[in-house]
């Protein structure tokens, strides 16, 4: 422990009631978010001789102060807790990486409903039915409703500007409510009915659906009672496979795998019964040795981000399970139950969980045998003193000078850090200028960095002596030192494996295709020009876009900002035909016209002199 800091003199004052403790280093970081039940016991734990691990105790022995706040209960105790934890991404504690966010189905809410994948921010309005484990998963589940329900899953702008159906609706999988083939009321009922499937109320649904089948038999509209007979097939079809001990269970399973001083946790996943497949999590761990620490930590910090479904199902007892069943309960409306005893069906779900977290953490550690190779092989073919824990690449892109854009990749010991990925708009170069692009995207990042305090170790730039001398001039401006820099020039006939490793003092090496270092920083480069060029496309596409409107006489800031909303973007205002395009509120027919022939590459009619924008 600390000489500047008295544990036990700061437990002495501290409350009974509930609440978060935050332990500080030196240095003024986070070492450590934890809740409590009672504060002054919880605290008062670290100050002992027998500490339960060498982790705590090494932690404890950093400590130079503590902060703490009270709480009302224990459950807003561990909601503080984790949003702490995600924010302040504390040394000690465990924590969960995962950069991506999960695939959903939307249903938006809208006149004509319309079904379709979602990732990311839920700002649309309309219903959001998951998160599912995989891209897969949410693949399968969206052609079964396409099939069954026959929902539109074009895009707004798209969906407006149609004149016949589409070849969704020739195949027989969208009801073509966009040239007004189904009544509002039927597509309504069929948005309902689709809304009954994703809640897992199927067999309510098929109630309905029978009870409608039979009503149009009785009436004689054998075509309705036919359509409704085929729902009906499709749905039982669907429920053939789908049931875990006869039941339409909302489940997941999660089993944890340690060695190494690496985890995984793997995540078995059940919504409506039906098994939407496996996803693994590697945390990280920060010196916890704990398979039962791990999953408390995953379980919290997963499902405070996500809807926890009805069941959890662990392969160990946790001491923290009523208190997050009582969270998680609140959180999703309903009751939430955490089992770690169970029999049966569940029972073989826990035990293809517990083999596949172990197969799937033997892959990993396989892969990080690997990336360790290569960083090793890298600091030797480098001299450096150790092997680098920070890698950035930048990269430039643009065609012939026009929308220039510099990528930042980050690499850490165990890859691809794609959460800290930069890209760079470049403005105010000659066009062309690789060099001052370079300097332009290098000075920006590095500004940022010293103010963060988070610099690489090793600086990789793809280009030559000319790109590199770039990155000298920007670090040594700044008054940067430590980070050791590298140019990757193209081999000969740009052949992966000869490229030429560029030292700012002049010397180049050529360490060839079989150097496990140069194999990493190829993939290093590589995955820099790859997220360059993407965000040059982009970016390019988007200029052209805009100034086509631009370059168009009696179009200015307002009637294009008008035309984009109308239309929902550039692409339904190319799908829409000079008619269409009148319609809009300021635009005349002769507008209309030009700017129907400015988007499909034809020849502009004269404007009037009398028509400005």
């Amino acid at each position: 422990m600390a000489a500047s800091f008295d544990g036990k003199e700061f437990t002495r004052e501290l409350t009974s009631a509930p609440g978060v403790y935050r332990m500080f280093g030196a240095d003024g970081s986070v070492l450590y978010v934890g809740k409590a039940a009672s504060l002054k016991k919880r605290v008062a734990s670290y100050f002992r001789a027998d500490l339960p691990s060498r982790r705590i105790a090494l932690m404890v022995a950093q400590i130079v102060r503590m902060e703490v706040t009270v709480t009302r209960s224990e459950s807003e105790a561990l909601i503080l807790e984790n949003q702490l934890i995600k924010s302040l991404r504390p040394r000690y504690n465990i924590l969960l990486r995962d950069d991506k966010s999960y695939p959903y189905i939307l249903l938006t809410d809208e006149t004509w409903p319309r079904i379709a994948f979602h990732r990311g921010p839920r700002a649309a309005a309309g219903r959001y039915f998951g998160p599912f484990t995989s891209v897969l998963a949410v693949r399968e589940t969206l052609d079964l409703m396409q099939k069954i329900f026959k929902l539109r899953t074009c895009e707004d702008s798209y969906f407006r500007n149609r004149s016949r159906p589409c070849l969704q609706h020739q195949i027989g999988r969208c009801s073509a409510p966009c040239v007004g083939l189904i009544a509002p009321c039927d597509y309504d009922a069929s948005v309902r009915r689709a809304t009954l499937f994703l809640d897992g109320r199927s067999n309510e649904l098929l109630d309905e659906l029978t009870r409608s089948m039979d009503a149009a038999s009785t009436r004689l509209e054998f075509e309705q009672a036919a359509q409704l007979r085929d729902t009906i097939a499709g749905i039982r079809k669907v429920q053939a496979r789908q049931y875990v001990e006869g039941e339409q269970v909302e489940m997941d399973v999660l089993a944890c795998a340690l060695a190494q001083g690496t985890a995984c946790v793997l995540l078995l996943s059940f919504r409506n019964g039906m098994n939407q497949g496996t996803r693994a999590f590697f945390p990280k761990l920060n010196g916890a040795e704990n398979p039962e620490e791990v999953l408390a930590a995953f379980v919290g910090q997963y499902y405070l981000e996500q809807r926890p479904p009805r069941e959890i199902v662990l392969g160990r007892p946790l001491p923290d399970a009523p208190l997050f069943e009582k969270v998680f309960s609140v959180q999703a409306g309903r009751r939430v139950e955490i089992k770690s005893s169970v029999r049966g069906e569940r029972a073989r779900y826990l035990e293809l969980a517990q083999s596949n977290a172990e197969l799937s953490l033997q892959t990993q550690l396989s892969s990080n045998a690997t990336q360790q190779k290569r960083l090793l092989s890298l600091q030797e073919l480098l001299g450096l003193d150790k092997p680098p824990q920070r890698i950035e690449c930048f990269d430039i892109s643009h065609t012939m000078g026009e929308a220039t854009v510099a990528s930042c990749v980050v690499f850490d010991s165990e890859g691809a850090v794609r959460g800290q990925y930069r890209r760079f708009n470049i403005a105010g170069i000659a066009p062309g200028d690789d060099y001052a692009a370079m300097h332009q995207a290098l000075e920006r990042r590095f500004k940022r960095a010293i103010e963060e305090g988070v610099l690489p170790d090793l600086l990789l730039i793809d280009g030559g002596a000319g790109q590199l001398a770039q990155a000298c001039s920007v670090l040594h401006a700044l008054g940067v030192q430590g980070v050791a820099m590298v140019g990757v020039a193209k081999g000969v006939e740009r052949r992966a494996g000869h490229e030429a490793l560029v030292f700012p003092d002049g010397r180049e090496l050529r360490p060839g295709v079989e150097s496990p270092g140069l194999q990493l920083i190829q993939q290093i480069r590589d995955e820099a020009h790859r997220f360059a060029i993407t965000g040059h496309r982009g970016r390019r596409q988007k200029t052209r876009e805009t100034s086509r409107l631009e370059d168009i006489a009696g179009i200015g800031p307002r009637r294009r900002a008008g035309l984009l909303k109308h239309f929902g973007g550039l692409a339904g205002l190319r799908a829409a035909g000079a008619e269409e395009i009148a319609r809009v509120d300021g635009v005349s027919t002769a507008l209309a016209e030009r700017i129907y022939a400015s988007l499909h590459g034809l020849e502009l009619p004269i404007a009037p002199a009398s028509e400005k924008p």
